[in-house]
């Protein structure tokens, strides 16, 4: 859109002759390196996640990988655990553990998750790593995107993607070994015999990686995470936040080490701009909590050294609270508030939720059973007897085959007929046909409630009931 030309009276322009971005043009970030206690515990969980990720899918479980949902055969494996599609009702209890737990985290010290552990932080630490390795810190990666184009600037570019490309599409790897074993995926991108649904997402995870970590980064969290939308209603004056001390840091200027600030007029803040420089997100703390801030204190590590240098107590940016700035408390106090209403909510609820999930899984029966009707109506056979069919699907959740016996009962004299034992392989599911019979006058007249009882036949013990009708003709 072209600018509009100022009136010809030389007035200054109205508001209708105001051009306004509804957009903002992205200013691109260059992150300084920093070093400190939070960048020591943000490396930590760099190292914990990717270990967890990328080594999940070689570990090993008897003859099977230890994790692995395999979609096409319709079971998840989880170490020992085996679930299936009716075991849907685990998922959404780990996504309300996920939710409860990101609410707790939240009300007590904000965007921890952010921080710390969100895998957009985490492959933005590991890409932003690469990038300084290869193109060198924060003045020098400025210094290099602004010269023109030469063998020495390529050279580096061209590396620096290649490196990129390299980790991204591992990740891509890795997230399919989660549903392909790895070892025949492998096999497979070796022999150029890859299936098209895993090729898809090797590359398109790998893609998403590479995008997200190497170009959109602070964009991701500022724009497109619905977490920094909503997380503002979890805040409250107790919730610890990365706070700058204005009562302190204020009026802030540049000043020698050996000059006294308190002479001056100034605060401790001596306007270097470190924390600018350092955060992912490019914003100033000292402007106050924004929404922008993921909260990785790397603000809080380079002002300390600021501070360390220049002599000055430590803190001027820390994590604190609203109520301990506002009111001057100390550590203790702010600890003791910890414990609030809100807080104590979050917990009880997390700790319910999360006790009741394991319970029922430890409890659950150790193999499943369904019955089917193969027909609405019974039918008369032989001697006057009456039968119904069904079909019963057995799964065996269990990593060894086992024979399963079937009985019914629920109506006086109530038999199976034919085979009632069958073999279920190790995690199956067969589905076996079975014919019940009641001799000539038993149950009543329309449908009778009936019960198929499901037991091992070397452990009585591991057994289920499966309900369904008998219907008698009138």
């Amino acid at each position: 859109m072209s600018a509009v030309p100022p009136p010809a009276s030389g007035a200054p322009p109205s508001a209708a002759d105001t051009e306004v971005a509804l957009y903002e043009v992205r200013r691109k970030v260059y992150p300084r390196s920093v070093t400190g206690w939070y960048a020591r515990w943000r490396w930590a969980l760099v190292w914990f996640t990717q270990l967890v990720f990328y080594g999940l899918p070689w570990l090993s479980w008897g003859s099977r990988p230890a994790v692995l949902f395999d979609l096409e055969a319709r079971r998840f494996y989880l170490f020992g655990l085996v679930l299936y599609p009716q075991d849907f009702i685990y998922l959404t209890a780990l996504l309300v553990i996920s939710a409860l737990g990101l609410f707790l985290f939240t009300a007590v010290a904000g965007r921890l998750w952010c921080g710390y552990a969100c895998p957009q932080t985490v492959y933005t630490e590991i890409f932003m790593w690469i990038e300084r390795r290869i193109e060198g810190d924060r003045v020098a990666r400025m210094r290099l995107d602004r010269a023109p184009m030469s063998a020495e600037k390529l050279a580096r570019k061209a590396a620096k993607h290649l490196a990129w490309f390299a980790v991204a599409l591992w990740t891509g790897i890795t997230f399919v070994g989660y549903f392909t074993p790895i070892d025949q995926l492998l096999a497979g991108i070796g022999t150029l015999s890859l299936g098209p649904w895993q090729s898809f997402w090797v590359l398109f995870y790998g893609f998403a990686t590479w995008g997200n970590a190497g170009f959109m980064r602070e964009q991701v969290c500022k724009y497109m995470c619905p977490y920094a939308r909503f997380q503002s209603v979890m805040f409250d004056k107790d919730t610890m936040v990365i706070t700058y001390d204005r009562e302190r840091g204020e009026p802030r200027g540049a000043r020698s080490r050996k000059a006294d600030p308190a002479s001056l007029g100034l605060g401790a803040c001596v306007d270097c701009d470190i924390c600018v420089q350092v955060c992912p997100t490019g914003i100033d703390i000292r402007q106050g909590l924004q929404i922008e801030c993921i909260g990785c204190a790397a603000c809080i590590d380079g002002c300390d050294q600021v501070m360390d240098k220049m002599g000055y107590p430590r803190g001027l940016i820390r994590y604190t609270t609203q109520n301990a700035l506002d009111n001057r408390l100390d550590r203790s106090a702010i600890w003791r508030r910890v414990l609030r209403p809100r807080v104590l909510l979050y917990g009880a609820v997390l700790l319910a939720v999360t006790i009741a999930v394991f319970a029922h899984l430890a409890l659950r029966a150790p193999l499943k059973a369904d019955v089917m009707r193969d027909s609405a109506l019974g039918r008369e056979v032989e001697e006057g007897m009456i039968e119904n069919s069904y079909r019963v699907q057995i799964i065996n959740p269990s990593e060894r085959t086992r024979r399963f016996r079937v009985v019914a009962s629920g109506i006086d004299t109530v038999f199976i007929v034919g085979e009632t034992e069958f073999d279920v392989e190790p995690a199956g599911v067969r589905l076996v046909p079975v014919s019940a019979r009641v001799e000539p006058g038993r149950g009543a007249r329309g449908s009778n409630p009936i019960t198929f009882r499901v037991e091992a036949v070397d452990d009585p013990s591991v057994a289920v009931n499966a309900r369904s009708t008998f219907f008698v003709p009138r």
